[in-house]
């Protein structure tokens, strides 16, 4: 019998409520003293189970009068890729926020998630050292702005904001109504109802040059509708108008980009000749040109005409500028 089954079987005797001596421990999971103890203390020490010592019974019991104790779970022992993932991913961006308005809060779950990450058998900082999440074009942001901002989507605040347009670098002031905070692709991103255009709109963070917490209450939009708007169509930058793009991959690059979800509504399937054909809504077609453009030749955009126009035009510029840089 291995650790992991004999952490769950001490739990279960444990949560039948009554005293647990340990030569029964001994007994049913056919060890020594000196294990059934080093598994009980480790249940303690690392994965916070509430054990204590009853003198007047002698023997083992969940004491749940303990601060914390009614969160006790034993947590699942070993982790599939996707739960490593969110455990590593959880663990850097809670470091990454650094000290401020929620450091009182991150110091417990950091504590917390290095228990679950150890509970294997493996030390948190073998597990964090083994196991290596690379964040990927994250851009620095204001700890200040950050902390108003999610301040105010919390508290259900309108914010003034001073948004730094990156299309022309101008900087617009706003008055917004803060829904949510998303992160996405490494960079967070306010999903909010903008009072200067009416409408739905998502602000990255780290473009907020200033934010100043309002005392008006926020306009409330429902989470259905923000979905409707946000999730319409392809990446970050949505709205209500939706087109398709239709994309046509090579044979070679398709191996890859076959098992990637681009869109939760998206169609795909091959052609004939063993070309990927994938179809996308999109609102924005900002995000969805910077991932086209990246495959280079070997993806072609067949619709819509617009879309097309411009993945070539773009192109064309590339090219013109290594061109002129040879000469």
């Amino acid at each position: 019998m291995d650790r992991t089954e004999r952490f769950q079987l001490i739990d279960q005797a444990l949560k039948s409520g009554e005293a647990v001596p340990l030569r029964r421990f001994m007994d049913k999971l056919e060890i020594s003293r000196a294990t059934a103890r080093r598994d009980i203390e480790y249940m303690k020490d690392r994965l916070g189970a509430p054990i204590i010592w009853d003198s007047g019974t002698r023997g083992y019991r969940l004491d749940m009068s303990q601060p914390g104790a009614g969160k006790y779970e034993l947590p699942g022992l070993w982790f599939g890729a996707g739960e490593i993932h969110a455990l590593i991913v959880m663990h850097q961006l809670l470091s990454s926020l650094g000290p401020g308005l929620l450091e009182p809060h991150i110091k417990p779950l950091l504590a917390r998630l290095d228990k679950i990450l150890g509970s294997a058998g493996h030390s948190p900082e073998e597990v964090r050292k083994r196991i290596n999440v690379i964040p990927l074009a994250n851009r620095t942001l204001s700890l200040e702005c950050f902390e108003t901002v999610a301040t105010a989507t919390l508290k259900k605040r309108r914010l003034r904001i001073v948004h730094y347009r990156r299309q022309d670098g101008s900087e617009v002031e706003r008055e917004v109504s803060p829904q949510r905070l998303a992160h996405y692709r490494d960079n967070w991103y306010m999903d909010a109802y903008c009072h200067l255009r009416n409408e739905i709109r998502s602000f990255a963070v780290d473009s907020v040059k200033s934010a100043k917490m309002l005392s008006t209450k926020a306009k409330n939009v429902e989470e259905k509708t923000l979905d409707s708007v946000l999730g319409a169509g392809y990446g970050i930058f949505s709205g209500r108008k939706v087109s398709w793009a239709k994309l046509k991959f090579t044979p070679g690059r398709a191996r890859w980009v076959s098992s990637e979800k681009w869109h939760p509504k998206q169609k795909s399937g091959y052609d004939a000749d063993g070309f990927y054909i994938l179809e996308v809504p999109y609102s924005d077609d900002r995000e969805l040109m910077m991932d086209i453009l990246k495959y280079g030749p070997d993806v072609e955009v067949m619709e819509p005409e617009e879309l097309r126009g411009k993945v070539a035009k773009a192109h064309d510029s590339a090219f013109n500028l290594y061109k002129i840089a040879n000469i």
